[in-house]
């Protein structure tokens, strides 16, 4: 690959990740919220009556539209964006890299197994994932503390220097790596997500190609070939995250400030011991409703910003 590719790649992966991430931040935000151990927000008091006529209370975990109200009411809608600056300096290098890493590797490997077969595809998005992961983990960690930085309204919230400064304070440089085991965990997801993705795709270019081919055309991308891959994409990334949705939750532990979670695996155990396995799912379906057209929109995206770019 050219030194042209992997620079048009870098910048196609950074488009699409910036792209997606601004338009859902709002439930990146519900769905952080959802998967930490912090009740403040998210759990709240519903009062029952008896029959003898007294009145209990009881804590309940509410869902996602709950989680939204009570954001809003107690935070504003300002809120709702918290984290995005820090997600915007994460998602473009950390997709920009990704998506070149996943590039070169798959022309690589092409020359040593079938080319883009299942194998060349697990492999290159297992390195490009690894290689993303590294580079960009502490951007990630101090978006995650933004978000879980729940305040009223007018009073003065943490900003994202400060909370550098507050994490190096209290762990030191190891502070900002909080959560990689995690993230390393969730490279299956990635696998998962690019592998039926690829299938996906080369099963609509085949079907594409014979027509292409009768009519003696060049193969000219067309809208529905980009809505053929947001559907491919949601799909894929829909599979591989209802599979992989553990890490997420345990990663956002690790990375909670204060917090009693040290490890992978001691998190995962914890979390079974204390809050069942159900809490290994929580925030799913508002993580869904997010990924699935962050997902679509972000492989879209870069998929047109690299045919226009290669003419």
């Amino acid at each position: 690959m050219s030194q042209r590719d992997t620079l048009v790649h870098l910048f196609a992966g950074g488009c699409g990740g910036t792209v997606g991430a601004i338009l859902t931040c709002p439930l990146e935000v519900v769905k952080t919220r959802l998967q930490s151990s912090s009740v403040t927000l998210y759990i709240s008091e519903v009062q029952l009556s008896t029959m003898a006529g007294a009145s209990v209370n009881r804590v309940v975990s509410p869902g996602p539209l709950h989680c939204l109200k009570v954001i809003l009411e107690k935070e504003g809608p300002r809120s709702l964006f918290r984290g995005l600056g820090p997600n915007l300096v994460g998602v473009a290098p950390s997709r920009a890299i990704y998506f070149a890493a996943y590039s070169n590797c798959k022309e690589k490997l092409n020359g040593v197994f079938d080319p883009d077969s299942t194998q060349v595809h697990m492999i290159s998005a297992a390195m490009a994932g690894f290689t993303a992961i590294t580079a960009t983990n502490p951007i990630w960690l101090i978006k995650t503390r933004l978000q879980l930085d729940a305040r009223n309204r007018g009073e003065k919230r943490m900003g994202a220097f400060e909370c550098v400064r507050k994490v190096y304070q209290t762990d030191g440089l190891r502070g900002f790596y909080r959560g990689m085991s995690a993230s390393y965990a969730g490279i299956s997801e990635t696998v998962i997500h690019f592998v039926i993705y690829e299938s996906i795709k080369q099963k609509l270019l085949d079907y594409k190609a014979p027509s292409t081919v009768e009519n003696d055309e060049e193969s000219v991308k067309e809208a529905s070939d980009f809505v053929g891959m947001m559907l491919a994409a949601a799909t894929s990334k829909t599979c591989a995250t209802t599979i992989a949705y553990p890490h997420e939750v345990v990663r956002t532990r690790l990375r909670e400030e204060g917090t009693k979670y040290r490890s992978f695996f001691q998190t995962l155990s914890l979390l079974v011991q204390e809050e069942g396995y159900g809490s290994l799912y929580r925030g799913l379906t508002t993580h869904l409703v997010r990924q699935i057209p962050n997902t679509a929109i972000m492989m879209a995206t870069y998929e047109l910003v690299v045919y226009l770019l290669n003419g």
